[in-house]
């Protein structure tokens, strides 16, 4: 790589949380040149390298029709029948005890994300960093081929999967710092987009793949001891392998490191204490501190969408096992090409009114489908797809958002603080799905709750500035 090419480091403008310094945004130090198209695509793929992980084995298939599924029931409860109140509370068991690994995933994302992220700004080492946690979500993938459908290895694959959980967290940080060494304010809008649509078409290219092989009968295989499930897991890992490469040979630092801000691990908790202080003292650097809680709301809202929209499909439309996969498919793929399309009307209208406009319209879908839910099957259909089409644009929107707001030299830190705060708000369109369903004995009423975050993320936004 040529050094023109290279990510320039401009240390001296930056404002900290003692100095109270006017803030340099990342963003600017590239000025109007424009990132080589290969270094663009080189990271955009790394969202299409570790997105299975996401769609393959979290949402659709490894967790859902093998981990928590009757597999790993003792052989006397998978015998009983589907509806005995023995063999619905151990499968209540499996289910909760996914949740609790994902509890302590989040609890130890929250801890470390922003942390990692300031020592890996102060070194200059986010390449580093990601590779870490890319390469320790590559491992846990690799290992879920030894959770064999025996009930005394179902808390290996809940601890393999909360810790890639992790891992991929803290990969992503350094990954999103990574942006703003390739993006300027004119730019950053329509790559943030195409990352997060890359990411959403692999998934569903991988999730196709999967269910290529299954219609075809894993072409005469055998699938006993679930070895279709493992091998679709060592499948996620090989194909995170592959495209991942990209961004390692071809991507630059987002900045050469802050030498003086090195401490020790332990020390860096006291110093972020004060970073994030400075942030909010600093008139220049509150939006950053105010957009960071706002989007913690609205992102969890979005969360929601995906979360539990199967859910919506098969409790309240009553689709079917094949159908719902069906709908993963179109839905991911509208958000994708939906995601790459409204980046560049980030760039030209601001993602603040970008993000506005998307949880604006997917609060009235969501309305719809809730008020129109007698109306059948075309209902989700239509009002299900409005909200995927509108969930991705948000979602990159919010990141280039953030992107445009961060100080130089501060990437890692500010978008690891995002996570954090996302992952501190993430139980509110659980718990709000939660409560109502409770409070009504109506699945229905779930998507409420959904539409409920959202609404509160739509008005905490408002009223922060938006970047130039």
């Amino acid at each position: 790589m040529s050094e023109s090419e290279r990510r320039p480091r401009s240390p001296e403008p930056v404002a900290t949380a003692t100095t109270g310094a006017v803030a340099v945004v990342g963003l600017d130090l590239r000025g109007d040149t424009p990132a080589p198209k290969k270094q663009v695509y080189s990271w955009a793929l790394w969202d299409w390298a570790t997105q299975p992980f996401n769609t393959v084995i979290l949402t659709f298939v490894f967790t859902a029709l093998y981990l928590v599924g009757e597999s790993f029931l003792p052989a006397d409860i998978a015998a009983l029948s589907e509806n005995d109140p023995v063999r619905l509370a151990a499968e209540a068991n499996l289910a909760s005890g996914l949740g609790l690994g994902s509890t302590i995933a989040a609890f130890g994302i929250l801890l470390l994300a922003p942390v990692l992220g300031q020592r890996a700004d102060a070194a200059g080492r986010q390449k580093l960093w990601l590779g870490i946690g890319t390469g320790a979500l590559v491992i846990c993938m690799l290992g879920l081929w030894f959770v064999t459908p025996t009930p005394s290895l179902f808390w290996l694959g809940v601890a393999l999967i909360s810790a890639a959980t992790v891992f991929q967290e803290i990969a992503a940080v350094n990954s999103n710092a990574m942006l703003i060494g390739i993006a300027n304010p004119k730019t950053v809008g329509r790559i943030s987009g195409l990352g997060w649509g890359f990411g959403y078409l692999g998934g569903i290219v991988a999730l196709v793949i999967v269910v290529v092989l299954d219609t075809f009968d894993w072409f005469g295989m055998s699938t006993d001891n679930g070895l279709a499930y493992r091998l679709i897991a060592v499948g996620c890992a090989v194909w995170a392998i592959i495209f991942s490469i990209p961004i390692f040979l071809n991507v630059p630092e987002p900045s050469l490191g802050r030498p003086e801000r090195k401490v020790g691990f332990f020390a860096s908790y006291p110093l972020l204490v004060k970073d994030v202080a400075g942030l909010y003292r600093n008139e220049e650097t509150r939006p950053t501190f105010w957009y960071l809680l706002a989007s913690a709301v609205f992102r969890d809202g979005l969360g929601g969408v995906f979360a539990f929209g199967a859910i919506i499909g098969t409790a309240v439309f009553r689709f079917e096992g094949q159908e719902i996969i069906i709908f993963g498919i179109a839905a991911n793929l509208i958000a994708g090409v939906s995601t790459i399309a409204a980046g560049r009307l980030d760039d030209r209208f601001g993602p603040k009114r970008i993000i506005l406009a998307s949880i604006g319209s997917m609060i009235v879908a969501g309305l719809a489908v809730f008020f129109l839910r007698d109306g059948g099957a075309i209902v989700f259909w239509i009002g299900g797809l409005v909200l995927c089409a509108f969930v991705g644009p948000a979602q990159a929107a919010a990141r280039s958002f953030l992107a445009r707001v961060t100080p130089a030299g501060r990437e890692g830190e500010i978008f690891g603080l995002y996570a954090t705060t996302g992952r501190a708000a993430s139980w509110m369109a659980a718990g709000a799905w939660t409560l109502l369903i409770v409070l009504t004995s109506q699945t229905a009423y779930g998507i409420l709750g959904i539409v409920v975050v959202l609404i509160a993320g739509f008005l905490l936004l408002l009223p922060v500035k938006a970047p130039r």
